[in-house]
């Protein structure tokens, strides 16, 4: 039977940086996690007359973080989304004056106006999968698929740092990435004792890249396996699928986060499969995929993505993805340690 920690945050349990912070609640590897995460406006903007510059004092709160027992720097841990479920029936998106990708930000300052602060709200029907735009300026309406996941998952930097959760980088945080979903295994290198990872920022659906800077947000109630790999560093954030391994980069300009994404992924791909530096490049070149995470925060994500089965058939991490699904999807315990509300 596989044990469970429970942990549901009150509103002064949620944190805006990652690092700083004692820990929540322990966790031994090889456990689930159940908990919920608030949206990135802490859930405030509710309606389209609520202005995030009115009504938000900080943005994108996570929960957290945890310790994970026996986690020390130079180790990684292994987080598995085993479930990332929206918590309301209803999603928040908005256009702010200064941020986003088609607007003069701060350090791209242009002489032109700035965009309208605008918000709109969405309708979440889980049970029928579905996302539905409605336009501000019109009766249109736009149902779309639901696409669950979180932008923000992260670990306590290194040296004793304490990092906003809207920036992203190696110790992972606000990657906004949509493959950060249900059945994706993330790996992060631990930078401080016990991990300490924390996890928001729910996304109902997001588009690469997240032009406008905002996703469609919302609260989620989440399950992680946690797992931890012992004396093996991971330099950047990875993500392990069924069927492909994901390196992701931050940084600016955006051709940057393309180069760490793509390192990372050739030398990775290098590492499980024996090949040659360039040798491992050329077939990275030739059978990789690339796509951006967001390019609106204050640094940029891609990821750079091949298939397991072009590599015949690796296992990262000696098989950690495979054996976090079968956690995921065990029996488990009632629930160890309940905290919060």
């Amino acid at each position: 039977m596989t044990s469970t920690v429970t942990y549901q945050p009150t509103e002064d349990e949620l944190h805006y940086t990652f690092g700083a912070h004692p820990a929540v609640a322990e966790i031994k590897p090889g456990s689930l996690l159940v908990t919920s995460t608030e949206d990135c406006f802490g859930g405030v903007v509710r309606t389209a007359d609520d202005l995030p510059s009115k009504v938000c004092q900080a943005f994108n709160p996570v929960t957290g973080p945890f310790h994970v027992l026996g986690a020390e720097p130079g180790d990684t841990l292994a987080l598995h989304f085993a479930a990332i479920t929206p918590a309301r029936d209803w999603g928040m998106s908005a256009t702010f004056p200064h941020f986003g990708a088609l607007t003069a930000t701060h350090t791209t300052p242009m002489l032109h106006p700035p965009l309208e602060e605008r918000v709109w709200r969405y309708t979440i029907d889980t049970a029928a999968g579905t996302v539905t735009f409605h336009a501000r300026r019109s009766g249109h309406a736009i149902v779309m698929p639901l696409e669950p996941m979180l932008g923000t998952v992260g670990l306590a930097p290194a040296g004793g740092e304490a990092r906003s959760t809207v920036v992203p980088d190696a110790h992972g945080g606000n990657l906004d990435t949509p493959e950060i979903r249900p059945g994706t295994t993330v790996y992060l290198g631990v930078n401080a004792p016990g991990a300490l990872f924390a996890i928001g920022d729910g996304h109902a659906r997001q588009g690469q890249g997240e032009v406008c800077g905002v996703a469609v947000e919302t609260a989620m109630n989440v399950t992680v396996a946690v797992d931890l790999i012992k004396g093996v560093a991971t330099p950047w954030p990875r993500i392990e699928t069924d069927h492909r391994i994901i390196s992701i980069g931050a940084a600016r300009p955006l051709e940057d986060a393309y180069r760490i994404s793509q390192h990372d992924l050739v030398t990775w791909t290098a590492q499980l499969t024996g090949l040659e530096l360039l040798d491992a490049y050329q077939v990275v070149s030739q059978a990789g995929r690339a796509a951006p995470g967001n390019v609106c925060d204050p640094l940029y994500t891609m990821h750079a993505a091949v298939n397991k089965a072009v590599l015949a058939g690796v296992s990262p991490y000696e098989g950690v993805h495979q054996r976090l699904r079968r956690i995921a999807e065990a029996p488990s315990e009632q629930p160890g340690e309940v905290h919060g509300n």
